[in-house]
């Protein structure tokens, strides 16, 4: 098969070959910090509204149900955006998609700040959350696509660096503006900023070779090939494309990507409901623990040993193989919940709890980076991507929109085992579904994924 690697030299004079090299790179920086912003402002807007839900609910008088609805309404919205957008980008291709979707981002930012009650929240927020779908569904694709298969998962992966990081920085601008009158305002907008600095990168990027290459267009996809020194395996993802041939929405529950898809959509959603559930309510969870002095103090810890997390899961990606990041901590965090709902009055119990299933459900996480890229060929990456994500926050919103009233109905130690199953259920199902992708180039990793599970 020919593959053409990311160090062959064009024909030319060494200075040629020296400008090829520095476009390469500039390229690379530019779709990587493009990306890796675009991350960081979807963790940013998610996580701004744990600090200010509290502030907002008195200004607004939101009743319970209303702030159940706007805690979820980024979810909800990532439910339409992630396969609406997932199939403009595997239709159109993905440079127009990666650009649209932020300006959608940048427009929601600055409502936010002069919304008068609770369901124009609402539906700002929402059509937030169709540009974070849009985001999952288009930013990592595109960097996986011009990514060398050595070390990809470390590179994919270090995008949920950005999300976590994301998500920490608006719990401490939350933190700085928690005493000010209408502060939750200045946090929730202050998103537009991230925002613009990330539409000013994502210009001049150029498409996907290896979409071109999905689509027919071999000589364009060859042209960029030879310009930037892409490493791709041409042949294997012109064999990819005839072994597949339907695309589409529906291609998604064919015999041939069913197994990918269910897989993708259920871990995806198992790691992120508890995540997303607890921190969206932690005020309220610590109260129920009997420990609402140390709340805020605490969501602060809770964000930075993700950040932590994430990054140790980054690191070893590539190392120990995806299956290991992924099954062994899906067990292990069930067992750290269980064991605070077991034992809810005990605080070594309720700190080592939160703490192991923080730091081991963030380094698990890394992989939401990573797997759903790869288990899918080109002519459905984004497609596929963009509806496990739907299904991911499909979860995630349900989680976060019944955990107040959970809490208030039955009790946080109920709340606790619901999130100790949905993480054993994630590991069972990742245990006989899960292939291992590492070092394989993007079409032999999707071509992976529809054989049974390796190890």
């Amino acid at each position: 098969m020919a593959m053409t690697p990311a160090t062959q030299q064009p024909p030319g004079t060494p200075e040629v070959s020296a400008d090829r090299a520095r476009e390469r790179r500039r390229l690379q920086t530019k779709l990587k910090l493009a990306t890796q912003i675009g991350e960081g402002i979807d963790g940013y807007i998610i996580g701004g509204i744990g600090m200010a839900m509290t502030a907002l609910t008195a200004d607004l008088h939101l009743s319970t149900l209303m702030e159940g609805l706007v805690g979820a309404s980024p979810l909800i919205g990532i439910f339409i955006g992630g396969p609406l957008f997932g199939r403009l980008a595997d239709r159109f291709g993905r440079r127009p998609v990666f650009l649209a979707d932020m300006l959608i981002f940048l427009v929601g930012s600055v409502l936010q700040f002069f919304v008068t009650d609770g369901l124009q929240l609402f539906l700002i927020r929402l059509l937030m959350g169709v540009a974070i779908g849009g985001e999952y569904a288009i930013g990592a694709p595109l960097l996986s696509e011009y990514a060398p298969k050595q070390g990809r998962g470390r590179l994919l992966a270090s995008l949920e660096i950005s999300w976590y990081v994301g998500y920490a920085l608006a719990t401490v601008v939350g933190a700085l503006f928690a005493d000010v009158d209408g502060g939750w305002r200045w946090s929730l907008a202050s998103s537009a900023v991230i925002a613009v600095v990330c539409v000013s990168l994502r210009g001049g990027i150029p498409e996907s070779a290896r979409w071109l290459l999905s689509k027919g267009r071999r000589e364009e996809a060859e042209a960029l090939i030879e310009r930037y020194g892409i490493e791709i395996d041409v042949d294997a993802e012109l064999d990819e494309r005839s072994a597949t041939g339907q695309d589409g929405f529906w291609a998604l529950f064919s015999k041939d990507h069913l197994r990918s898809t269910v897989f993708a959509s259920v871990f995806w959603a198992a790691l992120v409901l508890p995540y997303f559930a607890i921190g969206t309510f932690w005020t309220q969870v610590f109260d129920a623990l009997d420990m609402g002095d140390n709340a805020v103090a605490a969501l602060l810890v809770y964000s930075f040993t993700a950040v932590a997390g994430v990054t140790a899961g980054c690191l070893v990606v590539d190392r120990i193989g995806r299956r290991r990041l992924l099954i062994p901590p899906f067990w292990i965090t069930a067992v750290c919940l269980a064991l605070v709902a077991v034992w809810p009055h005990s605080t070594p119990v309720i700190v080592g709890g939160f703490l192991f299933f923080i730091f081991l459900n963030a380094a698990s996480s890394a992989l939401t980076a990573v797997y759903p890229l790869e288990v899918f060929p080109t002519s459905l990456r984004a497609t596929g991507v963009g509806f496990a994500t739907a299904m991911s926050r499909v979860g995630a919103a349900v989680g976060t929109f019944l955990l107040p009233m959970g809490l208030d109905r039955f009790g946080v130690e109920f709340v606790l085992l619901v999130g100790a199953g949905v993480l054993a259920l994630g590991g069972l199902v990742s245990q006989f579904l899960a292939p291992e992708t590492t070092d394989l180039d993007l079409a032999q990793a999707a071509r992976a994924a529809r054989g049974p599970a390796n190890g």
